[in-house]
Parts: structure tokens; C-alpha cells; sequence
């Protein structure tokens, strides 16, 4: 299976954590001092908003995995598309431990795969541009 991923910059996460529960109908899966996820089933979104990106807004795009596998293909179709796959590998990002592939778009947008293996204490334990 898959999930669409989207992580949007926030400058406050109290207020926005109220707006995206109020959206989506529910409270986050997942809440930190400067982060907090949604796990939603319809639609099937990993929705995160931190304020520990450097702009508010959208600040990358994904496809979630749920098997090593999938990520194994979808990191050789972007190969394929030669725009420079980056930051592959095992990795501790966003409280979560993962093995990841980047990529920007044309446009110049980030798009992360990935597969998670396990949840983590720490936001990151890597360079900021290997994550996030």
C-alpha cells in the first residue's frame, strides 16, 4: 500500500494542530512539541506540519511505502528519470527511523520516498538536508 505524504512549515503548531483537527475531523496520530502527524484513511494521507522547516508552506511531498520493496521500485523509476536521486538510505527523521530516497521535481520540489521502520524520540539524528 501507499500514502500520499505532505509536510507544510508552520509557524505556530497549537493554532494549526486546531485548524488541520478541525479539516480533518480528527486529532493527530502523532504530536510533538514542533510536529505533528495525521494518518488519515480518507483520503489515505500522511499529513505532518512542523515548525522545523525553514518557510511556512508546503515544504516537501512523498510517497509513504509499507514494504522495502515498493521503495526499492519506486527509487529505481526515479533513477530512470535521471533528475539525481539524493539522501538514500537508512535514516531517523521526523520521530520516525526510515530508509528514504529524494528527489526534486522540474519544478524544483522535493519528493521523498519512503518506507518507516519504527518511531523515534528524536525529530532527526542526521544533517538537516538528509531529512526534512
Amino acid at each position: 500500500m501507499k500514502r500520499f505524504h505532505i509536510h507544510v512549515g508552520v509557524k505556530d503548531l497549537k493554532t494549526s494542530v486546531e485548524f488541520y483537527s478541525t479539516l480533518f475531523g480528527e486529532r493527530p496520530t502523532k504530536i510533538k512539541d514542533d510536529y505533528a502527524k495525521w494518518m488519515l484513511e480518507d483520503p489515505k494521507v500522511n499529513f505532518a506540519i512542523s515548525t522545523r522547516v525553514s518557510t511556512d508552506g508546503v515544504d516537501h511531498l512523498g510517497i509513504q511505502v509499507d514494504e522495502a520493496q515498493e521503495l526499492n521500485q519506486i527509487s529505481e523509476r526515479l533513477k530512470k528519470a535521471d533528475l539525481g536521486v539524493y539522501g538514500e538510505g537508512e535514516t531517523t527523521c521526523c520521530y520516525a527511523e526510515s530508509s528514504k530516497a529524494w528527489v526534486k521535481d522540474p519544478s524544483g520540489i522535493a519528493w521523498e520516498t519512503y518506507h518507516t521502520m519504527a518511531d523515534a524520540e528524536v525529530f532527526s539524528e542526521k544533517p538537516k538536508k538528509s531529512c526534512c
